[in-house]
């Protein structure tokens, strides 16, 4: 094995390595504490978790031990499997993070918009059958690997597992309706569901924008017309036995009285004698503060079921992203192949597929804030 041969198994050694440990990681932390609680995202994740499992155990392990080895040594039987569990596990991925992208964007919209109303993908009966549709699809794409696969010596030294079609009209046949059933049409969904997620956050914010500037501007001029009524001169305080003279005792003592009392909220003060106005004074202190702000001015506290639905929402745009990268470049790589024949596309290809499952665990598990070690849930 020469230096390029062992730096490119090394990788793949260690894209295997991350991907066991993160989607082991991503299904015991959405195994939920009891039966009657478990959720709709905790079952997608953990069927996103399991699908991707397979193609860590059966697919980039015996790939990266033959890698090592220089040749297919697991015999033709292994090589229908490996080839079988390839198309299964890449198959069922792209569905789960289709359900999943969907279901996020609901719960988004029913969260930011209907106040955090049930959306048609809570129903646990509804996921079930996707998904048992989903893999239903898988196995049938996968089925033609157990019967068309040789083992095939490149030369003395080196064998491979490859797929060996009666024809080549049967193969491109068999790779335009596998690429567009279980490939595009789910891309372009998850796509669909990316694009209006983030339209949905960025109007959110503009709305929140909004509600801020105006709550800011009520705030001022509700202080300006505070500051007005403040500067408003004491000697307008009229009543029956308010003295004019401005070093009379009693009015000095009546406008002090009325000026420290707090049960004029326009700072306007009663006519009455300084008695009254200190009972009055003393009743003010039970009653409710005079410069209450309206409820306009009171800001809402930010819900934390939105923010948790909106920090998903967006790990969800950010695995898309991941996703589209992966998978876009893996379907050109064999839509490529079906026109001129290369094993090295097809080893390309592997590795972007063994890539996509090795990021995303980690960036749900930081979505949906179990990152962490902690047992806490």
């Amino acid at each position: 094995m020469d230096a390029e041969e062992l730096i490119e198994s090394i990788i793949r050694a260690l894209m295997f390595l991350a991907g066991i440990l993160g989607n082991n990681w991503l299904a015991i932390r959405s195994l939920p504490r009891q039966k009657s609680g478990i959720r709709t995202n905790e079952v997608l994740f953990i069927n996103l978790a399991v699908s991707n499992l397979i193609t860590n155990w059966l697919v980039d392990l015996p790939d990266t031990m033959a890698d090592f080895a220089g040749r297919w040594f697991l015999g033709e039987t292994f090589c229908a499997v490996f080839r079988f569990c390839a198309d299964l596990s890449e198959t069922s991925s792209i569905f789960s993070t289709f359900f999943i992208s969907v279901f996020w964007h609901q719960k988004l919209v029913g969260s930011l918009k209907r106040g955090g109303a049930p959306v048609q993908l809570d129903s646990l009966c509804l996921v079930g059958c996707l998904l048992a549709g989903s893999w239903t699809v898988a196995v049938v794409f996968s089925i033609p690997h157990f019967f068309f696969v040789a083992v095939e010596g490149r030369n003395e030294s080196e064998e491979d597992c490859v797929d060996v079609f009666p024809s080549a009209l049967a193969r491109q046949t068999y790779e335009i309706v596998y690429l567009t059933l279980a490939n595009a049409l789910p891309v372009a969904g998850i796509v669909f569901a990316s694009v209006q997620i983030v339209i949905t956050l960025l109007k959110n914010r503009q709305r929140i924008q909004g509600h801020n500037s105006d709550a800011t501007k009520e705030m001022k001029g509700e202080n300006k017309s505070t500051e007005s009524r403040n500067d408003k001169p004491v000697s307008t305080v009229s009543g029956p036995e308010a003295s004019k003279d401005p070093e009379d005792p009693a009015s000095s003592n009546h406008i002090y009285t009325g000026v420290t009392g707090s049960s004029c909220p326009n700072g306007e003060l009663s006519g009455h004698s300084a008695p009254l106005n200190r009972e009055t004074n003393t009743d003010s202190g039970v009653g409710a503060p005079p410069n209450l702000p309206r409820p306009s001015q009171v800001r809402a506290k930010p819900n934390p079921s939105s923010s948790t639905q909106v920090r998903a929402a967006k790990s969800v745009v950010a695995v898309a992203a991941v996703f589209l990268v992966c998978w876009l470049t893996h379907l050109l790589l064999r839509i490529t192949n079906n026109i001129h024949t290369s094993s090295m596309l097809v080893e390309v290809a592997s590795y972007i597929a063994a890539s996509y499952t090795c990021i995303i665990p980690y960036i749900f598990l930081y979505g949906v804030k179990k990152l962490s070690c902690s047992c806490k849930r």
